[in-house]
């Protein structure tokens, strides 16, 4: 009875009001469905209050419709005012519902799950048969292992497939030429272009096949299900490329790696850039030791794990950094201001030279995205080479976290996210970087009271350079050996930080009021530990030079004798290569000499042959032709580089018409002999496309 007397009223209703109530009611409902569905999507963040705001508009909604039909049965003029909320409560929550959505999209869109990987087979500019093609044994690896055994099938490839454990023995392999080809990423000039070996391996090299495929992202791997309101460690690795974002399963080449630990309590950070020559186990590499750079040819899960023997350290997150992606951000956030120590030049982000050169003069400088790259990439010209380039990336770092509490407006603040997100590739899961929210509302709290006290302290691994012999690379290279104790002051400020360990108590302090305080940078100390010692060359020499260095070292020797053109009781042979380090050396063997009765340097029919221990003069020469006498140096103890012409080296020169991939320029003089070189640097001429 009550129902029909409420329905022969509400016909007697104004069709219009009643029309509008409706459509107004509907439209109410639709929007607090989807800004509930909003509100419920971001787990973790002030849970109390989203329940309590969605329980209030449901409750608003029911009296509004209640109270409604009220006012439409009784008092029409005043039904007009709850039209008039509606239409601003409405499109409140639908402003809401967008920004939450298109705030939840970016940051999912932050983990990439699936890729795009491409292999190459690759092989030297002058090849033409395939008998013997390298690949990795690693059946997880896509571009060295999944997706090369399908171009194998699609592409009918006939040749031998030869097994390696790592990419730096089979590209040797192939340089030396003991495989015709190899399969690896399509971004192996990334990966490969530092070492002096292969720095000019795109002129070198050619690719024969190459395969694309959308794979589930193997570095996708979860190592912690804890949120981010508690102390934590994130593993930040560059990936450098010339294009913008991360779209693809980009190999990287390991040359910068930053771990970063936060504790969320104390809002501090400790920031320890790890020196890309520094020589640990490789983890993924049976723990042989190498430069951790290369540990990124064997994934995120071998960089991390790497990582995590050498500290001590569980290592939570990552995070995939693209290098280019620096550019965009910090033009996002109006530049930033460092201090910049010498006048340099560097390439601009596609790698370009001539016109496009970025160069910066001396001093305090507020730098665009192009000109904060520059500073972050470049090391050549810098005294202290890798090392003081990973100081400018912290400090560019530590100028965008200034920046940001300069974002005045909405679409600054998702224009800079979505450059954030495109730029990256992390483990960590939406909740997980929803629940750096507390970690936010705090900064800001105490940004606004200006009591902001977020901190980093920085760190510095002290040690000392070492070239030595590495047999992946069957030659002698460059490496940074740390100290120990450096390392061990550095850990345990991390360790504090993550609240693992207790501080130390200062119990005394000094200082002068004629010097400028500084932070204590960590680990940045002269440590007085043993340098690792390398094999002699005891070629030349006698059997008693090899009793005198025995003397002292637990280390047996097998003596053999051959017959031979020297001197009977000359060296002429020893089984470890001059660099070795000794510590790995148990057992080694010693061949002397047994006069023959010939002499080929006296016989006047055997031709003059140029001496091989002086330096070669390399002037109007090809590069083919240096790395050809490079790659027959088995013993050199000294480190070999080739360097681009810069616009200053060619207007020294004076020199019009240059020829390509010609040297005009080497650091060390004609004649030189190689036991008193300590490095060796030839500049040859590269046209600007």
């Amino acid at each position: 009875m009550k129902i029909k007397n409420f329905l022969n009223k509400w016909k007697k209703q104004n069709f219009f009001l009643k029309t509008l109530f409706l459509l107004l009611l509907i439209w109410y409902f639709i929007s607090l469905l989807f800004f509930t569905r909003s509100m419920m999507s971001l787990t973790g963040i002030e849970t109390t209050i989203r329940v309590i705001i969605l329980l209030v508009l449901f409750l608003h909604l029911f009296i509004y419709g209640l109270y409604g039909l009220v006012l439409l049965f009784t008092k029409k003029k005043r039904i007009w005012v709850l039209f008039l909320l509606t239409l601003i409560y409405s499109p409140i929550l639908n402003i809401a519902s967008y920004y939450i959505d298109r705030t939840y999209n970016i940051i999912d869109g932050v983990q990439k799950k699936y890729v795009e990987y491409t292999s190459v087979m690759l092989s030297l500019k002058d090849s033409t048969k395939y008998d013997k093609i390298g690949i990795i044994t690693s059946e997880e690896d896509p571009t060295g292992y999944i997706i090369p055994k399908e171009m194998i099938k699609s592409e009918n490839i006939k040749g031998t497939l030869v097994d390696y454990d790592d990419y730096i023995s089979m590209i040797t392999d192939m340089y030396d030429g003991k495989i015709d080809a190899m399969f690896v990423a399509d971004s192996y000039a990334t990966m490969f272009s530092s070492y002096e070996k292969f720095a000019n391996i795109e002129a070198d090299t050619k690719v024969v096949h190459s395969m694309t495929k959308k794979l589930e992202n193997v570095d996708n791997v979860s190592y912690s299900t804890k949120k981010l309101d508690s102390p934590f460690t994130i593993l930040l690795m560059g990936v450098d490329s010339t294009g913008d974002g991360i779209t693809s399963g980009a190999s990287f080449n390991g040359d910068s790696l930053m771990m970063i630990t936060f504790n969320p309590h104390t809002l501090n950070a400790t920031v320890f850039s790890i020196p890309r020559d520094t020589y640990v186990p490789i983890a993924c590499n049976q723990n042989r030791e190498n430069k951790i750079n290369s540990s990124a040819y064997g994934g995120t899960s071998c960089v991390v794990k790497t990582v995590e023997n050498l500290t001590g350290i569980k290592i939570d997150y990552y995070m995939k950094i693209n290098f280019t992606g620096v550019v965009n951000l910090v033009d996002d956030l109006g530049g930033v201001t460092v201090d910049v120590p010498i006048k340099f030049c560097e390439q601009d982000s596609q790698r370009r030279f001539g016109e496009y050169l970025i160069c910066l003069d001396k001093g305090v400088q507020k730098l665009n995205g192009e000109q904060a790259l520059a500073f972050a990439r470049h090391r050549h010209s810098l005294p202290l080479g890798d090392f003081q380039r990973v100081q400018h990336q912290q400090m560019v770092v530590e100028a965008m976290i200034k920046e940001i509490k300069n974002i005045k407006s909405i679409e600054d603040f998702y224009k800079i996210l979505e450059d954030v997100a495109n730029n990256i590739d992390t483990n960590l899961s939406t909740p997980q970087i929803l629940s750096l929210y507390g970690v936010g509302k705090d900064i800001l709290l105490n940004s606004l009271k200006n009591d902001l006290n977020l901190s980093i302290q920085k760190t510095y691994l002290t040690g000392y350079d070492l070239t030595m012999y590495i047999p992946s690379y069957r030659s002698n290279v460059y490496t940074f050996q740390y100290y120990k104790q450096s390392l061990e002051d550095i850990v345990e400020a991390m360790k504090v930080n993550l609240e693992l360990s207790k501080p130390k108590v200062i119990k005394t302090f000094s200082f002068d009021f004629n010097e400028e305080y500084s932070p204590q940078v960590v680990g940045k100390t002269y440590y007085n530990e043993p340098r690792r010692e390398l094999m002699p060359s005891f070629i030349g020499k006698t059997k008693i030079d090899v009793e005198n260095w025995l003397m002292t070292r637990e280390i047996e020797v097998e003596y053999l004798e051959e017959s031979s053109p020297n001197p009977t009781g000359q060296i002429i042979k020893q089984s470890f290569v001059p660099g070795t380090l000794v510590e790995a050396i148990n057992k080694f063997t010693i061949t002397i000499s047994k006069y023959d009765g010939s002499n080929p340097s006296t016989d006047p029919n055997t031709p003059e042959e140029p001496n091989s221990d002086l330096l070669p003069d390399f002037v109007g020469k090809k590069l083919t032709d240096f790395n050809k006498w490079k790659n027959t140096l088995k013993n050199a103890n000294f480190t070999i580089d080739t360097k681009e012409l810069s616009v200053d080296d060619i207007a020294s020169l004076g020199l019009s018409d240059l020829e390509e991939d010609t040297i005009y320029k080497q650091s060390v003089p004609k004649g030189t002999n190689l036991e008193e070189i300590s490095s060796l640097i030839v500049y040859y001429y590269k046209k600007v496309e």
